[in-house]
């Protein structure tokens, strides 16, 4: 009882004062939220008249574009208009055009919608799509000049199914997880508050990227932490194995991001940055993206990491430390080799496009790794694997230290632990002052785990057993 609390003082003289210190950067770091001098046009800000309408299509034809476009706001087209689309399609006169007939959410005939070139011949739109398109039909000034386009493709509408699977995720991570995994998808929620709440407005303000994504990293660890799976050693452990994974990941994405000079050459969103704002260095911006983007990773390895250690104490009690640092570390070297796996294909798999275009190219492979394309994904996998690997031990040492001080046993409160029985001079269990036999520890100094059975050597009566 007296070493459980000495360990839970010690952990909590360590974690109280980073989380002051982490909340008291949060507060000098937060951003102002002014947007001065800041120059972007918003895509989907329209000029007096125009709006952004949704409808479901009814029908998509393939037309001459002059004539299609001279023919939008005719409704639905009939059989003269099929035969004016015939006409116009033998005369050639000008490309082809996709136009698909949609009727409108709010109501009236359907209007007729030019549909981007590039979505008509990669994805292609067909009956029963929703979309949002640009209804340019009562615009005034210069956007209602004669042959424009009355009613413009803008994106499809994909509310519905980002909905279902939301809920579906919602469902299945609740009805497995139960109330942990309800905590935890609140705890996402308030992550994604402090990421754009306080780091990305920090980034557009300027503010240090290093500083900004250790001070909302410790921060959004700390909070999700302890709200999916509550106060205890065994978080506290895996959240001090989390901060000095991130401080390993954060030195090396400070050194890499200058060493192998990303600047974001090349792109098309980092480009757009650059010339919205002084203020916003592309530098940072990936810097704070190299820390972030090991986050969840990390959370699971030290968390499982330390969960593993409680668990095989629980199995085992009178193992050593140095035992159970060796079966823990057993655990988090399969663990490493499946993450490493997994951060690789995953950012492979978000820059699948990238990769089909750099191979395209027929360039060797170190030109192609090293490119501008690809070396920030290259760098950011390398670094968040460097930063996971290393927590695992660290975790693990630092939950073996702890569960061999308190004697906590996994999941069993303090209040349930059972007490130390007396023993006689001959060594039988003794006697409780209720009275009762001290059972319980007895079993539990007899208890083996399933490691140790198989690690220890055949006795003398076993060997001859399996000798007869």
């Amino acid at each position: 009882m007296a070493a459980r609390r000495k360990a839970n003082r010690i952990l909590a003289a360590v974690l109280i004062p980073l989380t002051l210190l982490t909340l008291a950067g949060m507060a000098m770091l937060w951003p102002s939220g002014s947007k001065e001098g800041i120059s972007l046009a918003n895509p989907y800000s329209a000029a007096p008249g125009v709006t952004f309408d949704t409808g479901t299509i009814q029908s998509v034809v393939t037309e001459n574009c002059m004539q299609g476009i001279a023919q939008q706001g005719q409704g639905e087209p009939g059989q003269g208009d099929q035969a004016q689309t015939q006409q116009g399609q033998q005369s050639q006169q000008g490309s082809d055009c996709t136009f698909a007939y949609t009727e409108p959410d709010k109501g009236g005939s359907p209007v007729k919608v030019v549909i981007n070139p590039d979505v008509a011949k990669s994805h292609g739109v067909k009956p029963g799509d929703q979309i949002r398109y640009l209804n340019l039909s009562n615009a005034q000034g210069a956007s209602a000049s004669q042959g424009s386009p009355a009613f413009i493709f803008v994106d499809f509408v994909r509310t519905l199914p980002i909905v279902l699977l939301a809920l579906l995720y919602a469902a299945v991570v609740i009805a497995v997880a139960r109330w942990r995994g309800l905590r935890a998808l609140i705890g996402l929620v308030g992550a994604y508050f402090v990421l754009a709440s306080f780091m990305l407005p920090g980034l557009v303000e300027g503010k240090p990227p290093l500083l900004l994504a250790l001070v909302g990293s410790t921060v959004i660890m700390i909070g999700v932490l302890y709200f999916a799976h509550g106060f205890s050693a065994r978080t506290s452990t895996a959240l001090l194995g989390t901060m000095f994974g991130l401080g390993i990941t954060a030195l090396l994405a400070a050194w890499a991001t200058g060493a192998a000079n990303l600047a974001g050459v090349g792109n098309h969103e980092a480009t757009t940055l650059v010339n919205t704002s002084a203020n916003i260095s592309i530098s940072g911006v990936i810097l704070c993206g190299l820390i972030i983007s090991g986050l969840g990773v990390l959370n699971d390895v030290t968390i499982t990491q330390s969960s593993a250690v409680w668990e095989l104490y629980e199995l085992a009690p009178g193992s050593s430390a140095r035992k159970l640092f060796t079966s823990a570390m057993r655990i988090g070297r399969d663990h490493i080799a499946s993450t490493v796996y997994t951060i690789a294909f995953a950012y492979a798999g978000a820059a699948l496009p990238i990769l089909i275009i750099v191979m395209l190219y027929d360039r060797p492979l170190a030109d192609t790794l090293t490119s501008a394309e690809l070396s920030e994904e290259v760098i950011r996998t390398l670094v968040g694997s460097i930063g996971l690997v290393l927590a695992i031990p660290v975790t693990t040492l630092i939950a073996v230290l702890v569960v061999k001080a308190t004697g906590v046993r996994a999941g069993v409160p303090e209040a349930q632990e059972p007490k130390a029985a007396e023993t006689g001079s001959q060594g039988e269990p003794g006697v409780d002052d209720n009275g009762s036999l001290a059972a319980a520890a007895l079993a539990r100094r007899s208890r083996l785990s399933a490691a140790e059975l198989e690690d220890a050597p055949p006795t003398r009566r076993g060997r001859r057993a399996d000798r007869g």
